[in-house]
């Protein structure tokens, strides 16, 4: 008979959700080695992270480009 986990509402692939971190917080190291940002999806949209934690909204930064 197969074994059940004692704990049923742990994930079937948790690594998953512990690579994805990893992966975020090796995109931030990268970003103030190289002096750039990352962008990253949150529920209000896109959004830039810069070296020095300033966030800023994607789609806002694309039109203040567009103007100069």
């Amino acid at each position: 008979m197969l074994e059940q986990d004692d704990n049923p509402k742990e994930r079937k692939f948790a690594w998953v959700d512990k690579w994805a971190k990893m992966t975020g917080e090796r995109a931030r190291i990268d970003a103030k080695v190289n002096n750039t940002y990352i962008v990253y999806k949150t529920k209000n949209g896109l959004v830039k992270e810069y070296p020095n934690g300033e966030v800023i909204p994607f789609n806002a930064m694309d039109q203040e480009d567009e103007n100069e």
